[in-house]
């Protein structure tokens, strides 16, 4: 048989990839205004599922609050409209996790 018969197939699997946990501008109007948005406070609001995997903001839908909203990552246009209601977008750095992440980083 020939070899490329014998030798599995599969995709490509990016190691450097990193997978975001995503939250929508809407939900955050269940927070009260003045509040400092965290990973810790939107897993506590059960809008995130997981703390070690990165969060990131985005757009969708309007806010009103002002919020310091900390997050790894956010769109341009969520930091505008979370700019607009008056609040501010501080970017959060954590530990690499794995091999891959240490990589990427370094």
């Amino acid at each position: 048989m020939p070899l490329a018969r014998r030798v599995p197939k599969g995709g490509f699997r990016n190691p450097f990839r990193r997978v975001f946990q995503v939250v929508n501008i809407q939900s955050l109007a269940r927070f009260e205004e003045g509040t400092t948005v965290d990973p810790e406070a939107l897993h506590g609001a059960g809008l995130i599922a997981r703390l070690d995997c990165p969060v990131k903001i985005l757009a969708e839908g309007a806010l009103e609050l002002k919020l310091v909203v900390r997050a790894d990552a956010a769109s341009a246009a969520a930091r505008g409209k979370i700019e607009a209601a008056g609040g501010s977008f501080e970017p959060v750095s954590r530990p690499p996790k794995g091999k891959a992440e240490a990589a990427r980083r370094s």
